[in-house]
């Protein structure tokens, strides 16, 4: 039985190596690059059986990111779009040091995944399987969407499949009051909630410290886990009417794209293998710690570099 199905879009990003700026670069490194596909990819490379669904262009871009997630063993459902209008999304990261920071370009508009229905989409898996997750990005790129990922999350549900949703509001996509209104009509079907500590402010109106945004987020829908995160002060979760606090990790910040999701990844292989909230939150936190030294925006790790981070040894995690 497959452990989690993930479903969302996946871009290709392009990226000039060296921190060379896009206007002048003469070359781009490619990765592919999705919210949801990078948890899949990190709960994977963790121990679960994971599966990422979505619709892509029949086409060799297409082909690109699904050849790339299967080289970390995930397994790749997708609706293939060989219409003349099918379309892969992209975008352009130029990363900077200060006092220049990071430029981000999408180019996602008209993607294949934005038609995606329920129809075409592994409702069976996402039904046998232990964990269905997908994020607050999905909804917010069309009509369509918004109806695919209210299905997928209500036939989990009934299917008593463990669902998560990670807010990841996206100020480029829509406003505050519109993603609100749309998301909060989805977390009756959300046991597992992640939400950024200022996103709740911004986008649900929550207002008091993170433990106190968990509870009466948990009180009002009934999740099975609020989770809460707080950027360098950790992550704080509420289960059964009790607090979990975790900092983070020392780590670089050489390559912070895809830490999130790397932390929701990481919480997941745990959570959803039957261990504790205390235990899930720390593999959340070692995972997003090694991220942030790989390029791209895939966690690329593996449990043994978790485990020393956990236990405080990272002598092995630079060689």
């Amino acid at each position: 039985m497959t452990d989690l199905v993930t479903f969302g879009e996946t871009m290709l990003r392009l990226s000039p190596p060296d921190e060379e700026r896009l206007e002048t670069a003469d070359q781009y490194n490619v990765r592919a690059a999705g919210a949801e596909s990078n948890v899949a990819v990190a709960a994977q490379r963790l121990g679960l059986d994971a599966v990422w669904a979505s619709k892509l262009p029949d086409s060799p871009v297409g082909r690109r990111v699904v050849g790339e997630l299967r080289n970390h063993g995930v397994t790749t459902d997708i609706a293939w779009d060989d219409s003349e209008e099918s379309r892969q999304g992209t975008y352009y990261l130029e990363q900077g040091q200060p006092p220049r920071g990071n430029e981000v370009i999408y180019d996602r508009a008209g993607a294949s995944v934005t038609t995606a229905q329920t129809a075409e989409l592994p409702t069976e898996k996402i039904e046998t399987a232990t964990g269905f997750h997908t994020t607050g990005i999905t909804p917010a790129l069309s009509e369509t969407l918004e109806a695919t990922t209210a299905d997928l999350l209500s036939l989990a549900q009934d299917a008593d499949t463990v669902t998560s949703f990670d807010l990841n509001y996206r100020s480029k996509l829509w406003e505050p009051a519109e993603a609100k209104a749309v998301l909060t009509d989805l977390f009756p079907d959300v046991d597992v909630l992640v939400v950024a500590r200022r996103d709740a402010e911004l986008v649900l109106e929550r207002h008091g410290d993170a433990e106190a945004v968990a509870r009466g987020l948990a009180d009002d829908y009934g999740f099975d886990v609020t989770l809460v995160t707080r950027g360098a002060e950790g992550a704080l979760a509420v289960a059964d009417g009790n607090v979990y606090e975790q900092p983070t990790y020392e780590a670089s910040n050489a390559y912070p794209v895809g830490t999130g999701d790397s932390f929701v990844g990481g919480f997941l292989s745990q959570y959803l293998a039957g261990e504790s909230v205390p235990d899930a939150l720390e593999w959340g936190a070692a995972t997003a710690a090694l991220k942030r030294s790989v390029p791209g925006d895939i966690a690329v790790v593996s449990p043994d570099e978790v485990r020393e981070v956990i236990a405080g040894d990272t002598s092995a995690i630079s060689r």
